[in-house]
């Protein structure tokens, strides 16, 4: 079955993990980890694929914006990093049995020619329905191919996502 591409939000403090960062790992790769909402790691485990979109989205800065473009490149797989008592995502409930905790691996794709700010993006009536405009503190959301389409071509990028 050929399934539809699907786009997400991610959203990462640029302190902890920048959109930056992620290109400068190897390969531009590096697994999403630390996710500890159950609703997100519902849509880690679950629904985001690989080849999907990824709007990776610097939060809790002065002005938090969508900087940039990642792929999905894994299928989800249970976050190892709650298993780690000396990590900051350890999590004492988690086991190699009862993973609880999943994460999935992106890939750097592009920066947008422009950061475009939560501030501008609540000024668009097309994207009044976004999740990150009603329920924010959200770390992983669905994005709409409509919403995809608007919020790079605010960002400067106009042909489509194909990578």
């Amino acid at each position: 079955m050929n399934r539809q591409r699907r786009f997400w939000l991610f959203k990462s403090e640029p302190a902890c993990f920048s959109f930056d960062d992620l290109g400068n790992r190897p390969d531009g790769t590096e697994h999403w980890d630390g996710v500890r909402n159950f609703q997100a790691r519902n849509l880690l485990r679950d629904e985001i694929k690989p080849g999907d979109g990824v709007l990776f989205y610097h939060s809790n800065v002065t002005e938090p914006a969508v900087v940039g473009i990642a792929r999905v490149v894994s299928e989800g797989y249970p976050d190892w990093t709650a298993l780690d008592p000396a990590g900051e995502h350890f999590d004492p409930r988690a086991g190699r049995d009862n993973p609880i905790w999943y994460m999935v691996d992106v890939r750097y794709v592009r920066p947008l020619a422009r950061p475009v700010t939560l501030a501008e993006l609540k000024m668009h009536p097309e994207v009044a329905d976004m999740v990150l405009l009603q329920r924010s503190r959200l770390s992983v959301q669905p994005v709409t191919p409509a919403q995809w389409e608007f919020i790079l071509r605010l960002g400067g990028i106009h042909e489509p996502f194909n990578q």
